[in-house]
């Protein structure tokens, strides 16, 4: 083993990394806990290529197919039924810790200057996770996901301008049919990957190089500080310590609370009573529920998908819009924070009451 490290080592410079990973150091303060977060997104995201890789090996994309390959899957594949439920599970707190680390972010103002390209990678791997999460929704092929992407859909070709081409993108045509199924297909298993790892790799680049955020009160007062730990071997071993935990987690849900594969996809039946989109996407299909058909001179649809089209963009470019989030007494700053709480508690309080009604 020695002789192969020293093999490798001689040709690409692994004392070079080794040197960096130890030269680097991870403040040590109240909230240092939320640094593991993105380690956490990014062990489940690597949980969901290999159960994805393994699925790939017997799911069939097709409206004869496709529902009859994930039951065969689940019943006939040794140990079949734990990997779609451990894709399944992981792939829903994939997106959960996505939401948590970006928040943690966002009040701990780690995106102020220099760091500004990592929020917007990162805001970029939060909709490349939702689109996973929409596009593998319909998979399946069964009653729910059909009449949840028709739905989906017909939201996204509610956009002006644009609104038509995205539907019959999506769809491949004019209804959710055999080829939206392969299409989604393709973008899940290859389009999304691909801009996925792309936006990983720049994003973790930019972590290293930068080095680990602190709020802004412990940059101007360093003495609140408890020291540091260097990143390897310390970090990375209690980080590795946070993903075994994961994993068991994982385990246990897969195994506690299955998902259900319901019934097969009927396109000529009618929707089903109380078809909603999965947990990540209540709060946005709740608030245009609740919007009246007509609202300020168009439709009350359309109205609600600008509203959330346009706050998407401005926290987007928050980076650029906060100027003052080293100071954490600047007033603009300050309301910047507000605004943060303000869409945390619109978000829960949105998702519940879809649950609820």
């Amino acid at each position: 083993m020695n002789k192969i490290v020293q093999w490798i080592d001689e040709r690409i410079s692994l004392e070079a990394a080794r040197k960096f990973a130890k030269k680097k150091e991870v403040p040590v303060f109240y909230g240092t806990v939320w640094y593991y977060l993105g380690g956490v997104a990014l062990f489940l995201f690597i949980i969901q290529i290999i159960t994805g890789i393994l699925l790939t090996f017997y799911y069939q994309p097709g409206v004869n197919t496709a529902y009859e390959s994930v039951k065969f899957i689940v019943s006939k594949v040794e140990y079949g039924w734990l990997i779609r439920e451990t894709h399944s599970w992981s792939a829903n707190l994939f997106i959960f810790f996505i939401f948590l680390h970006m928040f943690t972010v966002f009040f701990a103002k780690a995106y102020r200057k220099p760091r500004e390209m990592t929020w917007m990678t990162g805001m970029l791997l939060l909709l490349v996770a939702l689109g996973f999460g929409f596009s593998g929704y319909l998979l399946p092929w069964n009653e729910l996901s059909f009449f949840a992407t028709r739905v989906g859909t017909e939201i996204a070709g509610a956009l002006p301008v644009v609104g038509d081409f995205l539907l019959k993108f999506l769809r491949a045509g004019d209804e959710v049919s055999g080829a939206t199924l392969t299409r989604f297909y393709g973008i899940h298993v290859a389009v999304l990957p691909l801009i996925a790892i792309t936006l990983l790799v720049i994003h973790l680049l930019l972590v290293q190089f930068q080095g680990m955020s602190v709020p802004p009160k412990l940059e101007k007062n360093p003495a609140l500080r408890r020291g540091a730990i260097p990143f390897f071997p310390n970090f990375v071993l209690r980080d590795l310590t946070v993903w075994l935990i994961v994993f068991n987690v994982v385990a246990l849900l897969a195994l506690l609370f299955p998902w259900e594969l319901g019934l097969k996809a009927d396109p000529l039946a009618p929707a089903p009573a109380g078809i909603r989109p999965e947990w990540y996407f209540m709060f946005m299909f709740q608030t245009l529920k609740q919007i009246p058909a007509h609202f300020l001179f168009m439709e009350g649809e359309l109205f609600g998908i600008l509203v959330f089209l346009v706050g998407g963009i401005i926290w987007f470019l928050v980076p650029f819009l906060d100027k003052h989030a080293g100071d954490p007494d600047a007033v603009s700053s300050k309301r910047w924070t507000r605004i943060g709480i303000i869409v945390l508690a619109f978000i829960i309080v949105m998702t519940i009451w879809g649950y609820l009604v």
